[in-house]
Order: C-alpha cells, then sequence, then structure tokens
C-alpha cells in the first residue's frame, strides 16, 4: 500500500544566495529527462510505466536513489508550469520512443496512468496535496489532451468522437510550433504521418474493391470515409478534372505567368486563378467581393515590388485564413457563409489550388483546419454534419492529391453504358485506378512550378525572417 506521505528528509540540497535558496531546476529536469530516456531504450515497457508511476503518480520506491530527489528539487520550487513541463516532456520522451519502436499499446497503457485514483485521494501532507492538485490540473489541461490523441489507434471507432477522425490534422499544430519540446514535435510529426498513410492507403483499396464488386455490395469492403454511397461519385468528381484543365496543370502555367511580375499585377492574377471555372451565381459573386477585398488590402506597399518567396507564402497565409479562420480560433465570416450555402467541395477546391502553388503552406492550412475541428468538436455529431462533410471531402481531396499515389478515371465502355443522344458520360461510365507515381517522373513533373533553388524547412524559415514583409510593416 502507497504511504499516503510526502518525506520532507529527501528535500535536495539548494544553493544558497543570501538568505535566500536557489533550487537547481534545469538540471534537476534534465536528470529526469536523461533517466527517462535511458531506461526507455534498455527496459521494457511494462518495466518503464512502473517507474513512471512510482516517479510521478506515487512518488515511491524508484529504482535510482537519485531520481526521486531531482523531482523533488522541482517540486519544493513551488511552480506549477515548471512540474506541467517536466510531466509533459517526459510523457513525450516515452512516446516518441515506443512509436519508433512501435510499442502502441504502451502509449496507451501510460495514459491509462494518469485515472490511477490516489490522485483524488484526501492527504494530511500539503506539499502531497499540492502535487496531487498540480496532477489533476494537468490531466484537464489541452496539453494532456494533446497527448490522449496519441491512443486514438487503439480506441474503437463507434466510441469515438467524431473529431477524431481527423486527429491527423489534430497533431499538426504540436509540431508545428516550435515552443514544443523535441519530443513532443517529432511524436506529433511521426503520428500525423502515419495516420495521413494508413487513410491513403485505405482509401486506394476502397477504391478499387467497391468498384469491382459494386453490384454485390459486400459487407467487406470497408468504406474509410463517413460519405456513405455517395463516397465513390465524389471521388470521381475530385479526380475528374485532369489533362490540360487539370488543377496541376492550371497551378504550373499561373506560377510560369506570375515568375518575375510586381506584386500588384500577381494578387489579379491570383484572384483570377482562385475564381476560375466558377460557376456565375450569386454564390461566385460574393466570392469574388471577398477575395478581391482580402487581396485588395495585402501589403499594398509592396505592390511595385516583385513577388518573392517570402511574399508568396504569407499572401497564400492570409487568403486561407480568410477562408477557414483568421483569429485562429472561431470560424471566419466567408467559412461559415460558404457552409451555409451549402458548398464544401467549392471551399476545398479553393484551399486545394492554393496548396499547389505553394506547397509551404500546407502545414499552415492544416493547422487552421485543426483550429476548425477544435472549435466545431463542442458539438455532436448531429448537429454538425454540414461540418463534418466539409471536414471528409478535405481530408479525402488532399489524400487524392498527394505526392505519391495518383488517381485517374478509366472509361469502361459496355453497351448499356454507351453515351445516348449524344449526351456525355455520366461518371458512372468510369472507374477509378489508383497507382503509385513513380518518384523520378513525379521530380520531373514538378521542376516547372519551382524555382531552380530548392529550401529546406529550416531555410525557408530563415527566408521568410530574412523577407517577411510583415516584419517590416
Amino acid at each position: 500500500m502507497t504511504r499516503d506521505t510526502w518525506t520532507d528528509k529527501f528535500q535536495p540540497s539548494s544553493k544558497k544566495i543570501g538568505s535566500r535558496y536557489q533550487r537547481d531546476i534545469p538540471n534537476a529536469r534534465k536528470a529526469v529527462f536523461d533517466y527517462l530516456l535511458k531506461i526507455v531504450k534498455k527496459w521494457s515497457p511494462a518495466d518503464v510505466l512502473d517507474e513512471f508511476k512510482h516517479l510521478f503518480i506515487h512518488h515511491i520506491n524508484t529504482s535510482n536513489s537519485v531520481i526521486l530527489p531531482a523531482l523533488y528539487e522541482i517540486v519544493f520550487a513551488n511552480k506549477e508550469a515548471d512540474f506541467r513541463n517536466t510531466l509533459k516532456r517526459s510523457c513525450y520522451i516515452l512516446i516518441n520512443n515506443w512509436e519508433l519502436a512501435r510499442q502502441h499499446d504502451a502509449i496507451r497503457d501510460l495514459i491509462a496512468l494518469f485515472e490511477d485514483p490516489i490522485l483524488r485521494r484526501p492527504t494530511q501532507s500539503p506539499t502531497l496535496r499540492r502535487l496531487r492538485g498540480w496532477l489533476r490540473h494537468f490531466v484537464e489541461s489541452q496539453d494532456f489532451e494533446e497527448i490522449r490523441l496519441f491512443a486514438t489507434r487503439h480506441q474503437e471507432m463507434a466510441e469515438e468522437h467524431w473529431s477524431r477522425r481527423y486527429t491527423s490534422y489534430l497533431l499538426v499544430p504540436q509540431y508545428a510550433n516550435l515552443e514544443n519540446s523535441t519530443e513532443q514535435r517529432e511524436a506529433a510529426r511521426t503520428l500525423s504521418y502515419q495516420l495521413k498513410e494508413k487513410f491513403k492507403m485505405d482509401l486506394a483499396f476502397y477504391t478499387v474493391l467497391a468498384e469491382q464488386t459494386s453490384h454485390k455490395s459486400p459487407k467487406d469492403v470497408i468504406n474509410p470515409t463517413v460519405l456513405g454511397d455517395e463516397s465513390l461519385r465524389m471521388i470521381k468528381r475530385i479526380i475528374a478534372k485532369r489533362g490540360t484543365f487539370s488543377y496541376e496543370n492550371l497551378a504550373n502555367i499561373f506560377r510560369h505567368q506570375t515568375d518575375q511580375i510586381n506584386y500588384y499585377d500577381f494578387k489579379q492574377a491570383l484572384k483570377e486563378y482562385l475564381l476560375y471555372s466558377l460557376s456565375n451565381n450569386d454564390f461566385a459573386q460574393g466570392l469574388e467581393i471577398s477575395i478581391t477585398e482580402k487581396l485588395g488590402s495585402l501589403y499594398k506597399s509592396y505592390e511595385e515590388s516583385l513577388v518573392n518567396d517570402a511574399l508568396l507564402l504569407r499572401t497564400c497565409n492570409r487568403i486561407i485564413e480568410c477562408l477557414t479562420t483568421e483569429d485562429h480560433k472561431t470560424p471566419s465570416a466567408l467559412f461559415s457563409r460558404l457552409m451555409s450555402q451549402g458548398n464544401p467541395l467549392t471551399l476545398v477546391i479553393l484551399l486545394l489550388k492554393i496548396v499547389l502553388i505553394c506547397r509551404h503552406v500546407r502545414t499552415h492550412l492544416e493547422s487552421r483546419i485543426a483550429d476548425l475541428i477544435r472549435y466545431y468538436e463542442q458539438f455532436d455529431m448531429e448537429s454538425c454534419q454540414w461540418v463534418i462533410s466539409f471536414f471528409e471531402i478535405f481530408k479525402i481531396t488532399m489524400t487524392i492529391h498527394a505526392d505519391n499515389i495518383e488517381y485517374n478515371l478509366v472509361r469502361v465502355m459496355n453497351e448499356k453504358d454507351a453515351p445516348k443522344n449524344g449526351k456525355p458520360d455520366s461518371l458512372e461510365s468510369y472507374r477509378i485506378f489508383s497507382r503509385t507515381r513513380d518518384h523520378d517522373t513525379q521530380v520531373q513533373a514538378a521542376q516547372p512550378e519551382e524555382s531552380s533553388q530548392t529550401y529546406s524547412s529550416n531555410s525557408l524559415m530563415k527566408l521568410e525572417k530574412q523577407e517577411d514583409p510583415e516584419a517590416r510593416l
């Protein structure tokens, strides 16, 4: 049985400055991190979990006699933020290593440790009472909610909140935030990538199997989307635009034609590019007015300057925010209006067209999608079917236009499918075929829209800092 006391004799020595004591928090945190990193690489997950529980939950009997005093150093400093950050990073050290080792059950068990009833047990010890309060605050925080995303793959679909279908996007702000620890960012990036890859393969298999057995409607053909029977037709609509007027080709043409022009002319061309092929109706006119107003207000002092990569990136980011969320918390007015008019696919295509002319905006876009998911997750599934349709179409579209899988429509002709009276073929006359895209062909095809200089993520961030228009306005 765990003793419900806190042993003050373990208080570590501190440096005395005048009449005050200065605790060595950085070294104490480093000792905790180094210890966890050492044991997670050598011990079994079960033993690591026991040690973590003894250290952070029960505070007794750790295998290393030095590590518990190191934690006391942090606790007796009486700074909840330092303790929370230590606990948070400790969790991600374990999660990141278990993800790489494919020890996914251990991650679920780690999260379950915080359900220990001892966290709510009354105690006579003021320090222990404070520590348990900190642990409860952590469990109720956004930090822990982000950690729980790593257990999503273990939960039954029927038990999940609808927002968990989009965990791959909810993870993006974690690895995009440079203030998060390296362990948290790496774990979030890895899991997000794995979830996207899984959906990509599931979607590819579904499109093939469902087309082959469409008349039998077998139960073993699992639809990875929530669009039901409409999913195949929606996928066909997304990939139907191929050839000269494909979205990729139009993006290449736009990049080529706007090379070496001033920013004012670029904004005019961008408006025409985004609105190209939209029907001339009240919806399109309202969208044109909103985009025109937004572009007109952007970086006016740079309108005579040539467009560079940083200016392109910032402009695309601002348009994405106009179409999704400008305060990164609530839906933008334009997003709400587009959704109320029942045009999720149109909005998704607009966002796709932005990504195709500036690939580096994708992380920013997915972060804004995560903001929207966070906003709408307060509503149950029945109350927000319309916005779930948008998230689903966005997920499908970005998967279809991924770099390593190519989708095509192939016309399958037979007597009953032959067009009559000169009418064009319907989508039912086509089948979906997907294949892994050849890397060399992919790179060669992408070259016309790329400059002769390529940038890594780090060099692009430096470029933004050097040429960021907002930094000089």
